[in-house]
């Protein structure tokens, strides 16, 4: 799975809470409350890869 996750352009809420090392439940939450970008794609949310990651490094910039 996590050659799926290197290559793929989006990953799901339980890869993203892995990556984040996050639980399941506050990725869902962040997502809701848009801290982390998201798409819907029928009843699937998808993160984009290239937006979370401009996303963590906005936060970063921030200083946290």
């Amino acid at each position: 799975m996590d050659n799926d996750i290197n290559t793929s352009l989006v990953v799901t809420a339980g890869e993203t809470a892995r990556l984040l090392r996050l639980s399941k439940t506050t990725v869902y939450d962040q997502i809701r409350q848009g801290a982390i970008p998201s798409i819907r794609i029928g009843k699937r949310i998808l993160i984009p890869k290239a937006a979370l990651m401009r996303k963590l490094e906005e936060v970063v910039g921030k200083g946290g």
